[in-house]
């Protein structure tokens, strides 16, 4: 059954299985337009529509009033997205403070009820960007009401707690999220604590976050999926009765298989007492984690942990965009009315900004928001999609916010398209750009333009306004690349010459040589930003087929281990204690293999400095509020 739906609204999936009672649910009038329609079709919610639409036209879900440990809707499944502090401990993806605020910004329009914004106590970096996301993001409320929930983790212990309220304190919603390992090998091998020492210390840290005036306490028992059931049972009743008000269950090392974990949880809210909210977290170190979440939904978990693109420690998280469709489009007849608050024209645009700015790829071939997800190669999909696009396509692409446009991906831009064009065009890609940000991306565009006979498609553009994204919060301490110069082939030594203009606004020229055209012009940079630093990962691609095709470079560089380094620049594992350099990626994008890669290298030594920066002055700061207080104590002692 086919159903028109509001021009330019784009609507979230509720339990009404029509598109004009799901407007009515969400209190909001439709939007006619002429230029924009969409339409929802065979009651699985896709929608068709051209061109993405403004914030104000999009009709939010509806959810229910945010009560701590109960959900007055009982189908109603909160979004718990801890992509800013487990998706951060993958490998190489360190965010700056300013990109964890973008993220967070993001994650609100997105819908989801939860933002887990860090590891308070990791850093006094990481502790000023919870601060941050919980002073803005978590009071900022939209017109229905909704402020996500802004929470920071903390193991059981006092140091760990106080640092996460004071991360989140500020917020009209804060949550402190506190974890004791239960397994029989986590309690012997890693803590060396009896079972009765691990109750106890999770009962004193859930009895001291309440204590702080914290009303939203989550408590996890690591390493659940391997814990004795019987004494999950039993720790978690007791943090229940100190006034834990959700209860994740982790699947922390990917283990247990849909069933097992589906067990888990009905037995849990089988044999714990109590008013409480069950919560999963599952690891995809078997590929499982989405199966095992929807399991977990399908046994009474009314919170699912996860992160945009899956990323997180190891084999990463469940991902958000997988398990928030595979409820929105079938939770209503396969999952006993499970729904969510996600808005899904967001997905793909959260999909996008995590991936720049973390600097993690997302495969091809993934699931939602993979660059293959909406392709199709084979001769008979194709002849279905032209026939009737449902013959393959269970969900539109602009239910999730990716916006193909006129054709396939739209107009295609060339050296005669002009500044308005563009405009356009990356408005319509994602990327609505105004004044000098907008100049300089056109003027990198006419460069590339005038060289390509064939245009510059979607895909390239892209990868051109992504170029050294995120380069840093403070522009101030930005160096900007001007030129490059190179010489090389087999007659002689690999010659490079840049011409950069650093933060004091004065241009300088350096010249090297190496063992290669980027050797060379890396040592050049060097040369004249004077940071010493390690390069970890160098991997060029092209962005589309063909001899013409931009290149795209992706860099990952740390500070050498041979010097001294402030502690911020070494980043905690939170389960296992150890403590590695931090790595900073950056991603760079020219017709010339050689520009493309002093771009990206250049963008992440400007994330480096701004990242040690940063750090530097909130040290400080805290340092002269130390000593205030101490002289404060010394007045208040001599009265």
């Amino acid at each position: 059954m086919a159903a028109q739906c509001a021009a330019s609204a784009v609507v979230s999936r509720v339990a009404a299985p029509r598109p004009a009672k799901a407007l009515k649910a969400a209190g909001a009038a439709p939007v006619r337009s002429a230029t924009h329609r969409a339409r929802r079709v065979g009651g699985r919610g896709v929608i068709r529509a051209t061109g993405a639409p403004k914030d104000e036209d999009v009709v939010r879900a509806p959810r229910p009033e945010y009560i701590p440990n109960k959900i007055d809707d009982l189908n109603y499944v909160r979004v718990f997205d801890t992509t800013l502090r487990d998706g951060e401990q993958s490998p190489g993806a360190t965010l700056t403070s300013k990109e964890k605020l973008d993220i967070a910004r993001n994650l609100a329009k997105l819908g989801v009820d939860i933002i887990e914004a860090g590891f308070p106590i990791a850093s006094p970096d990481d502790l000023e960007a919870v601060r941050n996301i919980a002073k803005n993001v978590g009071n900022e409320v939209y017109p229905d009401g909704y402020v996500p929930v802004i929470c920071g983790l903390s193991r059981a212990n006092k140091k760990d707690i106080d640092a996460a309220w004071e991360g989140v304190r500020h917020a009209k919603r804060p949550r402190i999220h506190t974890f004791i390992a239960t397994s029989k090998i986590h309690m012997e091998s890693k803590l060396r604590k009896t079972p009765d020492e691990v109750v106890q210390i999770a009962v004193d840290g859930v009895t001291y976050a309440r204590s702080l005036g914290c009303e939203d306490v989550e408590f996890s028992p690591e390493d659940a999926g391997r814990s004795d059931p019987e004494f999950l049972y039993r720790i978690l009743a007791a943090v229940v009765e100190a006034g834990a008000t959700t209860l994740n269950i982790p699947d922390t090392v990917g283990i247990c298989l849909p069933e097992e974990f589906g067990a888990l949880i009905a037995g849990i809210k089988a044999n714990v007492p109590g008013q409480y909210i069950i919560s999963t977290h599952c690891q995809n170190d078997l590929g499982l984690s989405t199966a095992n979440s929807l399991a977990g939904v399908a046994n009474g978990a009314r919170q699912v942990e996860c992160t945009i693109n899956g990323i997180g420690e190891r084999a990463g998280n469940a991902s958000l965009e997988e398990v928030a469709m595979s409820i929105w489009m079938r939770g209503q007849e396969k999952i006993f009315g499970a729904r969510t608050g996600i808005n899904p024209v967001y997905i793909y645009p959260c999909s996008k900004m995590v991936r720049e700015y973390s600097g993690m790829a997302v495969q091809p071939h993934k699931a939602i928001v993979g660059a293959n997800a909406f392709a199709h190669e084979s001769g008979i999909h194709q002849d279905g999609m032209l026939k009737n696009k449902l013959t393959y396509e269970i969900i539109a692409p602009e239910t999730i916010g990716y916006f193909r446009g006129e054709g396939d991906v739209g107009v295609v831009m060339g050296k005669h398209s002009g500044r308005h064009a563009l405009k356009s065009k990356l408005k319509q890609l994602g990327f609505p750009l105004e004044g000098d940000e907008l100049n300089e991306m056109f003027d990198r565009f006419k460069l590339v333009a005038e060289q390509k006979t064939g245009g510059v498609g979607d895909d390239e553009i892209i990868a051109l306004v992504t170029s050294g994204a995120g380069q840093g919060d403070d522009t101030a301490v930005t160096w900007k690349l001007d030129e490059v110069q190179v010489v090389c082939g087999t007659m002689g030594l690999p010659t490079a010459t840049v011409k950069m203009t650093g933060p004091d606004a004065v241009t300088r020229i350096n010249s090297a040589v190496g063992t290669g055209p980027v050797d060379a012009a890396y040592k050049a940079i060097d040369g004249l930003c004077r940071v010493k630093v390690d390069l970890v990962e160098y991997t060029v691609n092209a962005v589309v087929e063909g001899i013409e095709s931009l290149a795209q470079t992706r860099v990952s560089i740390r500070a050498k281990s041979d010097q001294t380094m402030p502690g911020a620049m070494m980043k905690a594992n939170v389960q296992t204690g150890n403590v590695e350099a931090r790595t900073f990626m950056a991603t760079g994008a020219d017709s010339d293999i050689v520009v493309s890669s002093a771009r990206a290298y250049v963008a992440a030594l400007n994330r480096m400095i701004s990242f040690m920066r940063s750090n530097a002055e909130t040290v400080a700061a805290e340092a002269v509020i130390d000593i205030v207080a101490e002289e404060e104590e010394k007045k208040a002692a001599a009265a």
